[in-house]
């Protein structure tokens, strides 16, 4: 490890968290420093940026009191570590790792590069087997699987956070013999208000599962720079749970827009040519090198399972960090403003949401052997209720048949009863709830099920 500093007169400019330099040394991308100013605090950073003449470090502390004059930099000659152990779990930190918790320091077991190791595509195994939410519309619709990275795709004033902690607080391994502790959460904060990190941290402790929690909490007035660090911190705490410990860990990460603020806002700093709506022409492969780590590994008993949710700007699915987003991970859990409005919570629109995965987690050996044609035949059916809503809109409900009126009532069957949740739902209740409503749509229409399955859940209460 190399400690070389540079004097004063190496430094340039000063601009917001980002410190500009001579190239005076033969230095790496990445690699870690320390900014040292007249208090003698060191303040951590990396290089972002270097040519032949010059370098740029991103400074993870605020720069206050730095001056040109009188700041040294000295050079670790490795990239950014995070020390982990087993001490991660119960334990709550700031978005660069440090414990604020009131606690000790984690004891390092061993100190790993916070951008990850590439998972070798030939080692890595198919997502497989199913994690319980507790919410019935990702639960029964669009179920997660471990190893999969399936995004929430929200908007501003929605009840996402919420949906986050109930998430945290109930999402189980359905194993009969699986071990309870081979399942962990790691939870992410970034950029969120004081008063919604408290909420977080409350949430956790209260329901006793930050027991099994490891929760990054970087607030909105930390730095950009530091903001761009916290998912790699937090997922390199996940991926030793996961493949060292060999947990089933749950990573969720709210909220990924704040994220691509700060990249763009960090990217017009160093100068770079902006892509669409401002964003870095790299938008793409930064998520990607998040998201990517998700996964299993062949011979590791540990999986590494993304939600990632980010709030969509002005609702618009087309924006970049949507639209990249849903290039990269598999599938993607819609939130809908019309639903919210209509005091329905969880507000998840299911016509646009789709889990890519489902069919590797769910049915025999799975969850059911009755899951996925009943999945199949709710969504049919309600998108058969829209199409009725849209007619209903232009002729009146008197105007349709009898058939037609039978999906209308569906449709506020559907919404009101299973969408509609306010406590944690186990699986089975969310099956029975999409048996019940089913009933009273005609049998000869329920093309999705088999005719044992309409014997066995349709007609059982009429023939009782």
């Amino acid at each position: 490890m190399k400690a070389d500093v540079i004097v004063s007169e190496a430094a340039t400019r000063i601009e917001g968290p980002l410190l500009f330099l001579h190239r005076v040394l033969d230095v790496g991308l990445n690699e870690a420093v320390e900014v040292i100013g007249d208090d003698g605090r060191a303040r951590q950073g990396r290089i972002a940026a270097l040519d032949e003449e010059h370098m740029t470090v991103e400074v993870m502390e605020s720069t206050d009191g730095l001056a040109l004059d009188n700041t040294r930099v000295r050079f670790l000659g490795e990239p950014l570590h995070f020390g982990v152990g087993p001490g991660l779990l119960g334990r709550v930190f700031d978005g660069v790792g440090h414990v604020t918790d009131g606690g000790p320091p984690v004891a390092a077991e061993r100190y790993l590069r916070i951008d990850g190791l590439a998972i070798n595509p030939a080692a890595r195994a198919m997502p497989a087997d199913f994690i319980e939410t507790g919410i019935t519309t990702i639960d029964v619709m669009n179920s997660l699987v471990r190893g999969q990275k399936l995004p929430i795709f929200s908007g501003g004033g929605l009840p996402h956070d919420r949906m986050a902690i109930q998430i945290a607080r109930h999402a189980r391994l359905r194993d009969e013999g699986a071990d309870a502790h081979s399942f962990a959460i790691v939870f992410v904060g970034i950029g969120v208000p004081h008063d919604t990190a408290e909420s977080f941290r409350a949430a956790m402790e209260s329901s006793g599962a930050l027991e099994h929690t490891a929760l990054f909490l970087n607030l909105a007035s930390d730095s950009s720079t530091q903001r761009l660090l916290t998912p790699r911190f937090a997922l390199t705490a996940a991926e030793y749970l996961a493949f060292i410990e060999q947990r089933h860990v749950l990573v969720i990460m709210t909220d990924m827009t704040n994220y691509c603020e700060s990249l763009r806002e960090v990217s017009a700093s160093h100068g770079e040519i902006p892509s669409r709506k401002g964003y870095p022409g790299y938008l793409y492969s930064d998520l990607a090198v998040l998201y990517e780590r998700a996964g299993c590994i062949r011979g590791n008993a540990g999986s590494l399972t993304q939600l990632p949710i980010l709030s969509m700007p002005a609702d618009d699915i087309s924006h970049p960090i949507p639209d990249l987003t849903g290039y990269i991970t598999e599938g993607q859990i819609v939130m809908d403003r019309e639903l919210d409005r209509q005091g329905i919570y969880p507000p998840v629109k299911v016509l646009p949401s789709l889990s890519r995965l489902m069919k590797d987690g769910t049915g025999e050996g799975y969850t059911h052997p009755d899951h996925p044609a009943l999945a199949n035949q709710l969504y049919a059916a309600y998108a058969r209720a829209v199409q009725v809503r849209v007619m209903a809109s232009v002729v009146g409900v008197d105007g349709l048949p009898e058939s037609d009126r039978r999906y209308l009532s569906f449709a506020e069957r559907f919404e009101q009863k299973l969408v509609q949740q306010q406590d944690a739902r186990s699986l089975e209740k969310s099956m029975e709830l999409g048996w019940e409503i089913l009933r009273p749509l005609p049998a000869a229409e329920l093309h999705r099920l088999s005719d044992a399955q309409i014997a066995r859940y349709i007609h059982e209460e009429t023939d009782a």
